[in-house]
């Protein structure tokens, strides 16, 4: 981005770190303004929407900024809920916040702020632009353990090129003393959880209002009755909590999921997760990638948030899927989650888990 003065629209939720993205864009000379997404929540869920969006006002006022509300109610209740549950159904595991930022934040959003003539959206996300020979990409935030590229794999080229990521190139302390030092309302405010509530309820109580939950039996991998759960949809291979065991043993190994059978209804247990042996392969679909990637490349992958990124070898490429390999054992994933691909900081994209 060039020093000439730009509109730029910013997401603000309520929270301290989108609202210091407008801070330094103003700072910077930039016409700011201020925008709460709205976004669509089910009648039985508590939501506290009005006290973020009201937040979000406080700040724009003290800012001195515009404000407006983008209502994202259908993208985010036809493309990220309704698309939750249906992954579920099919006995995948989805990411909600994945889902958010690809047909919410930088959909929905997008749209609203370029059919208003912003040249630029801004999100408080924990992520940098950096230029790179073939255009913009997307870097690692500088804060390691706020880094929050592995939920931005889906953004296209295109998207990239209207995204601006303010505090990313800060820790999160540097982000909140500016906050305090400039007065802003929720300067000392907890860490919001943003819009994408998704990943942030109890995943049976809000899935059983949308499928048919029957508790059903816990196996062992000699395929013994050891226990009950809830309903195998809502289960994620690697996940340790949530079941019942008969057993009163308080020194057993801890237990982890290992597989479930929607069909029967059954989950299976064992005292450590599964492991992909480094001759396997991953494939993944529903790939975007912002660099172009070649057989035999070796590049980095992680398929959980935080995860520390383990090294692949790309396998196999085409327009519809890309296999990776592996090159030493790792935890089985959990099919439908995202596998986010990186070349040391430049997160290359990603693709869903087959």
């Amino acid at each position: 981005m060039n020093k000439t003065p730009k509109t730029i629209f910013v997401g603000l939720s309520g929270g301290v770190d989108s609202s210091v993205a407008a801070l330094r864009l103003q700072q910077q000379g930039h016409t700011v303004v201020g925008v709460f997404i709205k976004v669509w929540h089910p009648d039985f869920m508590v939501c506290n929407w009005e006290q973020e969006r009201l937040d979000a006002m406080r700040v724009a006022a003290h800012l001195g900024i515009p404000f407006l509300t983008c209502d994202a109610e259908a993208e985010y209740r036809d493309e990220v809920a309704h698309s939750f549950i249906a992954e579920y159904k099919a006995g995948r595991t989805p990411n909600p916040d994945v889902l958010c930022n690809q047909q919410v934040k930088f959909g929905a959003f997008l749209r609203f702020a370029q059919a208003k003539g912003a040249d630029y959206i801004a999100t408080g996300h924990y992520a940098q632009r950096i230029a790179g020979a073939m255009g913009p990409e997307l870097h690692r935030g500088v804060d390691t353990n706020k880094d929050q590229t592995y939920f931005l794999w889906t953004l296209t080229p295109e998207q990239l090129s209207h995204s601006l990521f303010p505090v990313g190139d800060s820790p999160k302390d540097t982000i909140r003393a500016e906050a305090e030092a400039a007065q802003i309302p929720v300067a000392t405010k907890k860490d919001s959880q943003g819009i994408c509530f998704l990943g942030h309820v109890d995943i049976p109580e809000f899935l059983g209002h949308y499928i048919d939950l029957v508790p059903g039996e816990v196996l062992n991998v000699k395929g013994e009755v050891v226990g009950e759960h809830k309903g195998a949809f809502v289960y994620t291979v690697g996940q340790r909590h949530g079941f019942t065991l008969h057993t009163t043993d308080q020194e057993r190994t801890p237990m982890f999921v290992i597989a479930k059978n929607i069909t029967t209804n059954t989950i299976t247990v064992g005292p450590k997760n599964e492991v992909i042996q480094s001759a396997e392969h991953i494939t993944l679909h529903s790939v975007q990638l912002r660099s172009k990637l070649n057989l035999g490349d070796t590049i980095e992958a992680q398929i959980r948030y935080r995860q520390t990124p383990f090294t692949v070898k790309v396998t196999e490429l085409s327009d519809t899927h890309l296999v990776i390999t592996p090159v030493s054992d790792i935890e089985r994933p959990a099919a439908g989650q995202s596998c986010v691909l990186y070349s040391g900081q430049n997160c290359l994209g990603g693709g869903i888990m087959a």
